[in-house]
């Protein structure tokens, strides 16, 4: 990859865009650079390997592209343009320009922040009939999503545990940092135990075909009610993140829900989508996912404190972040 430093600032330049935008803010992700350029958004994968992912060749961030723009465009499918080249001319770097092709991007449409969940629960604008629309979006995106018994087999016991597992070593390294020892010991417990006595559970729901090929990543960020609904931002990096048990997708968003402090929202939303899908199972699921994705979002917030590229102020909004997670997934644990 280019030196980041000096691509991150030629593409905050709108001088280096080909529609001529105003001008153009830089948002980071653990994983991305995403440029608001205007009209359009371009997402830069930044070139990191944490083991579930790995963006560090070109060709491999190329590949990562193009799987974003087909994924996402099943629930979101007139925002996302393509992918787009980023070329190099002398020391100029351009979208879409002449020269010598040496980055890639996703290039979105853009979308209105005042009509982001996220930013709509801040303001007390989402509406219980909302959180229902949203359900039964959910509900038919499941029922049509992929199912085989490869896929069903990927999402099934042994993932959910190598999964867990994964977590509790990657957070090891911050705790007494955003998660305490005594919150890290109880929710590594509770997982084991959970999964140990409910095997057979996990087991049904894989014969029952509750493993679909999921959005992977939803929480209120990922959702905005543009055009009646659009849900972006899917997993494209990782299949056994985007393989899961619908009961999981459901409870990542539940969860999102009561972390913005809307616990009657989550539990109406949670409701909607089982009245909507028929899956009263998913109940018995629901507040260990919760725990489960609460902890994965604390994780994800405590790796940006590793991130070169993120300011010292940004960095102390991220470590509150991630101890709230942290304190939310264990009050979640029965």
């Amino acid at each position: 990859m280019p030196e980041l430093a000096a691509l991150v600032k030629a593409l905050s330049n709108p001088k280096a865009y080909p529609h001529n935008p105003k001008s153009v803010e830089l948002v980071q992700t653990q994983i991305s650079f995403v440029f608001l350029a205007g009209d359009y958004v371009y997402k830069v994968k930044k070139p990191v390997d944490f083991g579930f992912l790995d963006f560090t060749t070109l060709e491999k961030r190329r590949f990562y592209c193009d799987q974003e723009v087909m994924l996402n465009r099943r629930l979101c499918p007139n925002i996302y343009v393509g992918v787009v080249s980023i070329t190099r001319k002398g020391k100029s770097f351009l979208i879409e320009g002449s020269g010598k092709e040496v980055e890639y991007a996703v290039k979105m449409r853009s979308l209105p922040y005042q009509r982001m969940m996220d930013r709509m629960l801040q303001r007390d604008r989402v509406t219980p009939q909302m959180v229902e629309m949203v359900a039964k979006r959910l509900t038919e995106f499941h029922r049509k999503a992929e199912i085989s018994e490869e896929l069903a087999n990927i999402g099934g016991l042994d993932t959910v545990s190598k999964n867990a597992e994964e977590n509790f070593v990657q957070v090891n390294s911050y705790v007494n940092q955003t998660i305490t020892k005594e919150q890290y010991e109880r929710i590594k417990n509770y997982t084991h135990s959970f999964l140990k006595k409910n095997a057979a559970l996990f087991a049904r729901r894989v014969k029952e075909g509750r493993i679909r090929d999921c959005h992977g990543d939803l929480h209120a960020a990922h959702i905005c009610f543009i055009d009646g609904l659009c849900i972006f931002d899917c997993i494209e990096f990782n299949d056994r993140f985007r393989y899961i048990d619908v009961a999981s997708e459901v409870a990542f968003l539940a969860m999102d829900l009561d972390f913005h402090r809307r616990p009657e929202l989550s539990k109406h939303f949670a409701d909607a989508y089982v009245k909507a899908s028929g899956d009263k199972e998913l109940l018995q699921l629901l507040d260990f996912y919760k725990c489960y994705r609460a902890y994965v979002r604390g994780k994800v917030e405590s790796f940006q404190l590793d991130d070169p590229h993120i300011s010292g102020d940004q960095k102390s909004k991220t470590l509150n972040r991630a101890r709230r997670y942290f304190d939310l997934a264990e009050l979640y644990i029965s």
